[in-house]
């Protein structure tokens, strides 16, 4: 079995160099099967990762969320693996943050309970393992939130038998590829 580090490397490399076009269509595959799962479930409020770099882009589902009134919030990476969670009102008033994060700019920080929390990884198991990118940064977070329903969102290539499991690491209920 590959270790936690072993699998960052590689899904991320694998990731960072996917064909555009094969990454958009996969995007849209990924994003049809959240609205799908959102319409049914029909949540009050949904906690949505700002995708960076390559992760899934599901901008196109924070813009649907908003439109149905959800309520949307995301992360604000702050240190010593603690995010400030703060409510989206316009995907076009974002601010950068750490790591090259983005952020809502201006935003009032959220207090209450999340119907959904929707995690990025670089790789997950059948389980609902994941492993990110090592900060801890959701683990803490979710442990928190533990009658949310965790969605992990991955490429079906960042799918592995079997994820190296510790003690602070939070399962997702569901993960969508």
């Amino acid at each position: 079995m590959r270790t936690k580090k072993e699998l960052r490397k590689s899904m991320l490399q694998l990731r960072d160099n996917q064909c555009p076009e094969q990454k958009k269509w996969l995007d849209e595959q990924i994003v049809k099967q959240l609205t799908t799962m959102l319409d049914q479930l029909q949540p009050g409020s949904v906690h949505c990762f700002l995708p960076i770099g390559s992760e899934v882009d599901i901008m196109p589902l924070i813009e649907y969320l908003l439109f149905s009134q959800a309520t949307v919030v995301c992360p604000r990476s702050l240190p010593k693996r603690k995010m400030e969670n703060l409510i989206l009102k316009s995907i076009h008033e974002l601010e950068n943050g750490i790591f090259g994060t983005k952020h809502p700019a201006n935003a009032k920080r959220f207090e209450n309970t999340y119907d959904i929390i929707i995690v990025p990884g670089l790789a997950f198991d059948h389980l609902g393992n994941r492993v990110g990118y090592g900060a801890g940064y959701y683990d803490t977070f979710l442990i928190q939130h533990p009658d949310a329903l965790k969605v992990g969102v991955t490429y079906s290539f960042q799918l592995v038998d079997k994820i190296p499991i510790e003690e602070h690491d939070i399962q997702m209920d569901k993960v969508i590829f």
